[in-house]
Order: C-alpha cells, then structure tokens, then sequence
C-alpha cells in the first residue's frame, strides 16, 4: 500500500527560492510505487496552499496561489482542501532557514500528531541557533571555530565602540560576522578593516537578534552528511572551493560558477575518518534526529579540524552537497529518501510511546 506524502515547500524565509529547486528534486526522485505525492507550497506571505503535481518535473516548483487552493492542517487528520482531508502519512518539510529550519514548523506538525522528515523540535532549534550549538559542543570538547556574540541590545551607544576594539583584541581582522539564527549565508560579512566592524554587526542584526563574530579561518571548508536517529551513519567529506571572496549566498546559489565541489575531499584518509567520527558527535550533542549536514574547516598551518555549524535541511537537489556525499558513500538519492522517510516513521513510533499525561 502506497504512503501518503506531503511535500511542503517555499516559506517566508530568505531562502525561498532554495526551497522551490530541492522540493522540485525530492518531488522527480521519490518512488511513485510506494508514495502518493501532494504539494503543498507555503507562499512568502504565510499562506499554505496544495498545488497541483506536475507533469514536466521542473528543477524549481512554482507556487501557485488562488482562494481555492488554500489549506490548514486538520490536526490528527491531514490537509483540508476544497472541503475534504488530504491524510498524511508522512510530511517532509524542505523549508530551509526561519519558519522552517529553526523548530517552528516542526512544532506544527509535532502538535498536529504528524511524522516528519528530519529534527525535532528541539534540535532544530539548536541547529539553527549558532551561538548555542557551539556552546554545546564547546561543553562537550570538540575544536570548534572560536567565537563572540552580541545581541542587539547590547550594541548600542558606547557599548559599541568598546565590543569592536574587544573583538580587535582578541580576534584581528578579517572577521566574519552572521546572524545568530540564518541560514545560507544570508546577511553575513566579511570585514577587512577595523571601520567595517559596525556596519557588518549592525547587518547581522537586521536578521537577527544576536550576531556572531567569528575569525577568519585560513584552510579548506570541509563538509559531511549525517542521517539517523539514534545510530547515526556519515559520509565520505566534501570539499568547497569556493571562486568568490567566500561561499557566500550568490556563490551557493546564484553564480553557476561560484564554488567547486570536490568530493571526497583532498584529504587523508585518517583525517577523513576522524573528522566523520566529530560530525556524528556534533549531530548527537544536538539530538538532531533524520539527517544534518556538518560543516567544518581544516587550519592550514595546524591541520585542526575546526567545527563550525550544522545545517539540519541543508540544500537538498540530487547535485547538492549533502545528496552528492551520501552517494559517494553508497547511498543513491532516492534509496536515501526512502531512508528518510523511514527515519520519520520511527521517530514518530518512539514518540507517540511517550506519556504526555498523568493519571
């Protein structure tokens, strides 16, 4: 018997159009002989809407909006549209970024009763909160690239003039400077001169309401997917060789030519190993659950492997990273959906074996 999937996609993200191209990749690969497909396209105004299945599998989605097409979720139950209940076995969200990457939307569906592919609640969360996932892994002793946050309300007045000559201090220039909770390199910086520092945070905390300041790393940028539950299984890193200042937003997504994917990484085999075995501590400590994808660099002069940060729906089209690492490793696109989608199933199982109430 077939699974009925709900693919939801889009958002009110900065990463909108990233979503309409891996949903339309996970929407060409998934197996029709065991999922019936709905789309379900959240528009950048909020407003969810079931969308009709192509027949051309485009490499991006288009979402179309009309009164007709709205939707709610019926909690139990699946997706009202046009007065009836579109049941949802599984839903597999690929929103990345805010709303759909930081737990929000997780919370939806764990309160509507629905399995879903990838983190929980939780772990979402942590994900996506920079300052708070190195704090965590910082507790558990992995190397992970050195850092200092400011909030918004922190940097103001003359506190702004005393945190940029504490960040020179100790850091130097060039810094990198993010927001706390964003994804895709939406809003950062890199600051080369000590007058930029200002501008770059204040930026950062258009996106957000904490910014992260970090060093200038000088090595390779290593990555490596992680999927599971509680046994987690890596991938054979990947490496960016990014054309641009750095891999930044427009070299992800916008320039063909931006960056280069070397997969395996030009890396020792040893190292391989070892910076496989810190990914699956890093995914653990966060209690990620499905699949992450871990993000790293390597020092140059020390050869360290530094952790930097965790995408928990990292870019998701059959020649994105992530997908492209898994099938390096022996794990084809849609062997690796249908894992996914297995990975959901369990999670719920464990989850709805949970007391939630006291009698």
């Amino acid at each position: 018997m077939k699974k009925e999937l709900i693919l939801i996609f889009g958002g009110r993200s900065g990463e909108h159009e990233v979503s309409l191209r891996s949903a339309a990749s996970v929407y060409n690969h998934l197996d029709r002989n065991r999922y019936n497909i709905t789309l379900v396209g959240i528009a950048k105004t909020g407003i969810w809407y079931v969308q009709d299945n192509p027949e051309n599998l485009p490499d991006s989605l288009k979402i179309h909006c009309s009164e007709e097409r709205k939707t709610a979720i019926l909690p139990m139950a699946g997706f009202l549209y046009k007065g009836k209940v579109i049941r949802a076995d599984v839903v597999f969200p690929l929103i990345h970024g805010t709303f759909g990457e930081d737990g929000t939307l997780q919370g939806l569906l764990e309160m509507s009763g629905f399995p879903y592919v990838g983190a929980t609640v939780g772990g979402s969360y942590m994900g996506m909160d920079k300052d708070i996932a190195k704090t965590i892994w910082k507790s558990r002793e992995i190397d992970i690239v050195p850092f200092f946050t400011v909030t918004k309300e922190q940097y103001k007045g003359s506190e702004i003039e005393k945190i940029n000559r504490d960040l020179l201090n100790q850091y130097g220039l060039p810094l990198f400077v993010k927001p706390s909770m964003a994804g895709s390199s939406v809003g950062v910086s890199k600051v080369v001169k000590e007058e930029e520092i200002s501008a770059a945070i204040k930026e950062a905390l258009t996106f957000d309401t904490k910014a992260m300041i970090e060093p200038a790393i000088n090595g390779k940028e290593v990555e490596c997917s992680v999927i599971g539950n509680y046994i987690t299984e890596s991938f054979p890193p990947g490496e960016i060789a990014p054309t641009h200042e750095f891999y930044d937003y427009e070299a992800k997504y916008i320039d063909p030519d931006g960056a280069g994917l070397i997969i395996p990484a030009e890396i020792e085999e040893a190292q391989s190993q070892k910076l496989r075995v810190i990914a699956e501590k890093a995914y653990s400590a966060l209690g990620l659950r499905g699949f992450a994808r871990v993000d790293f660099f390597i020092e140059e002069k020390s050869d360290r492997i530094l952790l930097n940060e965790v995408n928990t729906i990292p870019g998701f089209t059959n020649i994105s990273m992530f997908s492209k690492m898994c099938e390096v490793g022996g794990l084809p696109y849609s062997k690796l959906l249908d894992r996914l989608v297995t990975l959901a199933e369990e999670q719920f199982a464990e989850r709805s074996a949970i007391k939630f109430t006291y009698e």
